[in-house]
């Protein structure tokens, strides 16, 4: 099975604990979370027991992601194709386009990065949220298979999302994109890739990116969080965790970066500045270990004015949406989601 250490090595979770209040009450389980929880611990409990991440990727394929209750028929209201991009040490990789039969010309690009600890997953962990937003016929959503640890550490993977979206606004014409209309999204690691590739295509002087959404976002490595300056009582109030618990995440972390020192590359909250950044959305998890991570980020964002939406979901795990999908707050989760997108989504088309 995969090594998991004996306790957290980058935060005491054995000291005294008591909530902090400005975040620690969203912690409280909801009665759906808590019925559903014995089911989601033996399912994750039966991944983690496989002998190495490769067998975790292996054992997960790609299968399409279900949709919600209620959500698109995703065969019959958006279609997908495969197509591959080179990457700046010559590998190819493979992109995933996901978009509606009567998408409009010059779409939104939303340029989305999967989840899985940088370590496992490929475009469908986050299907649903990728035919959520190709619903939306100004958007042409793009999602990168990008090279995963630990055959392929930090930073690796995001050089490889960062040559996709390269490779995308070269391509925009036969994407049907506009490259100067891009969102950055992911959820969970994609969402610190999205974080640090909006950070990097400011700093390269990449021009385009207009909005940027962060999904139970990872921004920092524990073992660099800024403590004296936000709320960090998640990691160690949700340690003990069904969906992503504290060594998990550690294992994840170790595999990606396994000798880490600060970096915006990996860890955007360490950025030297969060100035003209685009708009974001953050959404998090009450009952997760990264909920703080996800808070603290709105508030460098905002410190540095950049437009922000931060919505908090108590007493739900990480990637709730995906993990309880007939939960009442998956439902808000996509429409905020939704709202966003087709308020920074407009086809150049449609524009004139």
């Amino acid at each position: 099975m995969v090594q998991l250490k004996d306790k957290p090595q980058y935060v005491d979770v054995e000291v005294d604990f008591k909530p902090l209040p400005k975040y620690g009450h969203l912690s409280e389980k909801t009665p759906e979370f808590l019925a559903a929880e014995p089911a989601i611990k033996a399912i994750y409990d039966q991944i983690w027991a496989l002998p190495d991440f490769p067998a975790f990727r292996q054992a997960a394929g790609d299968p399409d992601a279900v949709m919600p209750p209620g959500g698109p028929d995703r065969y019959r209201e958006v279609t997908t194709e495969l197509l591959h991009f080179p990457t700046r040490d010559g590998q190819l990789l493979e992109l995933k386009v996901y978009k509606s039969p009567s998408v409009a010309p010059d779409a939104t690009l939303v340029y989305r990065m999967h989840g899985g600890g940088h370590v496992v997953g490929r475009h469908e962990v986050d299907g649903a949220e990728n035919v959520y937003a190709a619903m939306n016929p100004n958007i042409v959503v793009i999602s990168v298979d990008y090279r995963l640890a630990p055959e392929f550490p930090f930073p690796i993977p995001i050089y490889d999302c960062y040559d996709g979206l390269i490779w995308c606004k070269k391509n925009a014409k036969t994407l049907g994109i506009d490259p100067e209309k891009i969102i950055v999204a992911g959820s969970s690691a994609g969402a610190n890739c999205a974080g640090v590739l909006a950070i990097m295509a400011r700093d390269d002087g990449i021009t385009g990116i207009i909005g940027q959404v962060l999904h139970f976002p990872a921004v920092c490595h524990p073992k660099f969080f800024p403590r004296n300056k936000y709320e960090f009582g998640s990691y160690i109030q949700n340690a003990d965790n069904c969906v992503l618990s504290a060594v998990q995440m550690e294992a994840f972390l170790d595999a990606y970066n396994p000798n880490p020192e600060p970096d915006h590359r990996h860890s955007p909250l360490l950025a030297a500045s969060h100035a003209n950044l685009p708009p974001a959305l953050v959404q998090c998890a009450g009952f997760d270990i990264l909920r703080d991570e996800a808070f603290a980020y709105a508030e460098a964002l905002k410190a540095a004015g950049v437009e922000v939406e931060i919505y908090g979901y108590k007493g739900v795990p990480h990637c709730f949406p995906a993990v309880i999908p007939t939960h009442p707050s998956t439902s808000v989760f996509y429409e905020r989601y939704n709202d966003f997108l087709k308020s920074h989504a407009i086809s150049s088309a449609q524009g004139k």
